[in-house]
């Protein structure tokens, strides 16, 4: 027997992301990004299936070594446009910008701005690996 929607109270069926895998073009430079410029910390990994696990106590993500192919384009595949990562405030996303742009490797899409009317500020960048990174903060 299938549940409908009118069949009472609604069943709640996940609780959040456990982890995002992100298939990554240089995993050594995509850890030392998370690891050593934005302070994450390596909790696993796999030799066997390249990959390292790493979290910032908070979000948890798998890097995956790419075994091929060609560089993602969030206009043309169908999958992760980019991931989004919250910083406590202004200050931070400041400083963070102001460190991450000069590391190895990053490609700055744009610096900290207004999103759409406001009042969150964020800023876009490719990681060292080859993943789309936004960082942001919301004072809301």
């Amino acid at each position: 027997m299938t549940a409908s929607h009118d069949e009472g109270a609604a069943l709640l069926t996940t609780l959040g992301i456990d982890h995002l895998g992100l298939t990554v073009g240089d995993l050594r430079a995509a850890r030392d990004f998370f690891v050593e410029c934005l302070g994450w910390t390596q909790f696993g990994g796999n030799d066997a299936y390249p990959s390292a696990y790493v979290t910032d106590g908070h979000a948890k993500l798998t890097l995956w070594q790419q075994r091929g192919g060609t560089p993602f384009d969030r206009h043309e595949a169908i999958g992760l446009h980019h991931t989004a990562l919250k910083v406590p405030d202004q200050a931070t996303l400041d400083a963070l910008f102001e460190k991450v742009r000069n590391w190895p490797g990053v490609e700055v899409e744009f610096a900290p701005e207004v999103s759409g009317k406001g009042p969150k500020v964020h800023f876009m960048i490719c990681e060292p690996g080859g993943t789309r990174l936004e960082f942001s903060y919301d004072p809301r």
